[in-house]
């Protein structure tokens, strides 16, 4: 078999390509997502990901890399040293990456017990990628961006999501967007933020729940705070007072927390109702 040709111009048009789709951009303009490193890739494809071209470094491939490279399907390129670290978003590259089709995800129905997180404007894209992990591990039914915050769909929130935007339904919409389906389901709306007077642990979070996030610095904005659904509600996370302390916490912790304790109560239910005798067992 013949060996294949190694890319070494870093004015290949190629290379200029990949290059160029490391801005949100080109990426929007050629409708792929770029996942660099070997965990991303098996991970997205473990999600139904279907990758349009490997780029391969052979020279640069990490153990993992290397285990996993010859197992990825598809049309692939193999680039120099020098031509990979160019079209690299990482500082120590591991010699592996992948393009594919951005995502279209469809909201389905949600079932009863449905959490959903909305992220109104976040903009640094290792707080996106982290909540997304937490919808991950919580089993949460969905995750709606808004705005032109940090892309979930970029290489950094990728990376920083473990590649978990890949399982679970991650939607950018309008504002308007959001509010119709949040509406149309009866979702109770959890506006989180620091000077809510309601302990998360003290909320009834039951039932199809949206947790709001806004940015660190600005919050949520008031059209956001405000009652705009049958049930909605605010919740904080109260803090040790110091004089000097700390008085609010990285937005992906406080979305872990608050995610975390759906979870809980969801089972806290769930164990009332496997333990409640059956009316047979009930005596007259």
């Amino acid at each position: 078999m013949t060996a294949p040709d190694v890319i070494t111009s870093l004015q290949n048009t190629l290379v200029k390509r990949l290059v160029r789709l490391r801005t949100r951009r080109e990426r929007e303009l050629d409708g792929v997502v770029v996942l660099e490193g070997a965990r991303e890739t098996t991970r997205a494809l473990a999600s139904g990901v279907h990758p349009s071209l490997i780029v391969t470094c052979p020279a640069l491939y990490s153990p993992e890399a290397l285990a996993v490279a010859h197992t990825l399907p598809g049309e692939r390129v193999e680039l120099s040293r020098a031509a990979f670290e160019k079209v690299s978003g990482r500082e120590n590259p591991d010699g592996l990456m992948m393009l594919a089709p951005t995502p279209t995800p469809v909201l389905p129905d949600p079932p009863e017990h449905a959490v959903v997180i909305v992220l109104h404007g976040l903009e640094k894209p290792g707080n996106v990628g982290a909540i997304l992990r937490s919808a991950d591990a919580a089993g949460a039914h969905a995750v709606l961006v808004l705005g032109r915050g940090a892309d979930p769909y970029g290489p950094n929130v990728i990376r920083a999501s473990q590649g978990s935007v890949f399982r679970v339904p991650t939607a950018v919409l309008s504002e308007e967007e959001a509010w119709d389906w949040l509406l149309a389901y009866g979702f109770t709306t959890v506006a989180c933020t620091p000077d809510a007077p309601q302990a998360y642990w003290d909320a009834p979070l039951t039932g199809r729940v949206a947790l709001l996030m806004g940015t660190e610095h600005e919050g949520l904005p008031a059209s956001w705070r405000s009652a705009q659904s049958p049930s909605s509600l605010s919740v904080g996370i109260p803090m040790h007072a110091a004089p000097g302390g700390a008085d609010s916490l990285n937005v992906s912790i406080a979305a872990a927390l608050v995610l975390f304790e759906c979870v809980r109560q969801r089972r806290s239910i769930s164990s009332q109702a496997s333990s409640s005798p059956s009316p047979s067992e009930v005596l007259p």
